[in-house]
């Protein structure tokens, strides 16, 4: 929450000057004026209040005559997406990033008709929950106490695609493309990031990711820490054997788990009991050890995750913390990419045309989570919008959470992806008074900012009367 000014005109004008700076920077990524200028439309209806953001939708938005100029800017003209994505990422290098920024791994699905579309089939979709006919796209995101976006996007291809040269070919992938995991996929991505810039403090992913010890090797080496979850029976080693850390939980002492809250949520801390074991398995140049972070829900039924951590020097256990509640970000990034910048919007078929889509939609949208951060930076929150690792002490009578200041009528949360581009939308393309459009934005931020502040205390207060008493020792 966070006493912003109004939005002004100027303000919107603003706003704009800096995309189109950052625009400026992709003249290399286009070989004539015309891609460049189509790609500056189409990014344009990304951004627009259009619902639905395909090639006849964007078409008509640009008032095109039809939609073969947005077709052939993904299809056709000759522009190099991969370079736009290096702008891109050093844009988000140059406002995001931080010593404990964290790169997080992540894939998301695109579910689609049909057999054609590069890289589909029938497979499981987190997205949806379950098994779909969908694509999957694998993501990088960098995750900092600035902001959030997306960086790099691969997609996957499946063996029953790899293994079909002839129907790769008519998908436009390239022969040279064979089968990778999801893993390789994510590393690959890592490695651009790393070379392209030498500053990743962490690596954040689920499972899929945590379970790959080519992956974890190339971070050790490379003295990049990692906080990464594994499944329950993960086998470590510790001074008294090996066993499987949903084991090594039963094994902690009460006085050993610590509440924390990783990050906020929507409604308030993300309050976790946490526990850190050493164990005896040496990694990197240093030979340091790693260890494993559990998670424990506040709940009657207490549900656990198991992390394996890494880090090249010694940290305290609420960094470790900070690191895992970041890989929430990326799930933030898809959500607002979506419902924003039209990410899973795309009607193509071909290998390239994806990536083209896909790295325009990223671009949008990290213009939008920069513009977020520099309307922060001009207008200071009055109370810290993130409370990232906020540790809550336990004491033998339950759980202290300090109070909250009251809040005031004035309180509104600082401007959000969604409302910046609701905004310059209104601003640009509709007859309705300025006057009318601020009085509006402030209204909705200000009952936004007291609903948070209320959803807020009332976790804050069950956490309180939840907490389990500590055992004497």
């Amino acid at each position: 929450m966070a006493a912003t000014g109004s939005v002004s005109e100027m303000d919107v004008a603003v706003w704009e000057a800096g995309l189109e700076e950052l625009f400026a920077r992709l003249s290399d990524c286009f070989r004539s004026d015309q891609p460049r200028v189509q790609a500056r439309a189409y990014v344009a209806g990304l951004l627009s209040r259009t619902e639905r953001k395909n090639g006849w939708t964007l078409a008509e938005f640009s008032q095109d005559a039809g939609p073969q100029k947005m077709q052939r800017l993904l299809n056709e003209y000759a522009w190099d997406e991969d370079a736009v994505g290096d702008v891109v990422r050093s844009y988000v290098v140059e406002n995001l990033i931080e010593p404990d920024g964290v790169l997080v791994l992540d894939e998301t699905g695109f579910i689609k008709k049909g057999k054609k579309s590069a890289g589909v089939q029938r497979q499981y979709s987190g997205t949806a929950g379950r098994v779909e006919n969908c694509q999957i796209g694998v993501f990088a995101a960098y995750v900092s106490g600035k902001g959030r976006a997306l960086v790099d996007r691969e997609l996957y291809l499946p063996e029953s695609w790899t293994e079909d040269r002839a129907r790769c070919a008519d998908a436009g992938i390239p022969a040279r493309m064979g089968f990778a995991t999801k893993p390789l996929l994510a590393l690959d991505m890592i490695r651009r990031f790393w070379l392209a810039h030498r500053e990743i403090g962490w690596v954040a992913g689920d499972e899929v990711y945590g379970a790959d010890p080519e992956l974890r090797d190339w971070l050790e080496e490379h003295r990049i820490g990692y906080v990464l979850a594994v499944k329950r029976d993960t086998a470590v080693t510790t001074a008294v054997g090996r066993h499987r850390v949903d084991t090594l939980a039963v094994k902690v002492p009460a006085h050993a788990w610590e509440t924390y809250s990783c990050a906020d949520g929507s409604k308030g801390p993300r309050l976790y009991d946490w526990a850190l074991v050493d164990t005896c398995d040496y990694a990197g140049p240093d030979n340091r050890p790693q260890q494993v972070l559990i998670r424990r829900a506040r709940t009657e039924e207490g549900e656990l995750a198991f992390f394996l951590t890494h880090s090249p020097r010694p940290v305290p256990l609420a960094r470790l913390i900070t690191v895992a509640g970041r890989r929430w970000g990326i799930e933030e990034c898809f959500e607002s990419a979506k419902n924003e910048v039209g990410l899973d919007h795309y009607q193509v078929r071909r290998y390239h045309a994806w990536y083209r889509h896909i790295t325009l939609a990223i671009l949008a949208h990290t213009w939008l989570a920069v513009t977020a951060l520099r309307n922060r930076e001009e207008h200071p929150p009055t109370i810290p919008p993130e409370r990232t690792s906020v540790g809550y002490q336990r004491h033998p009578d339950g759980l202290a959470i300090a109070d909250q200041p009251e809040p005031d009528r004035h309180m509104m949360i600082p401007l959000t992806l969604s409302e910046i581009r609701h905004l310059i939308a209104l601003f640009r393309q509709t007859a309705i008074p300025r006057d009318v459009i601020t009085w509006w934005s402030e209204w909705r931020r200000r009952h936004q900012a007291l609903g948070r502040y209320y959803h807020y205390q009332t976790r804050i207060r069950a956490a309180q009367r939840n907490a389990t008493p500590i055992p004497a020792t």
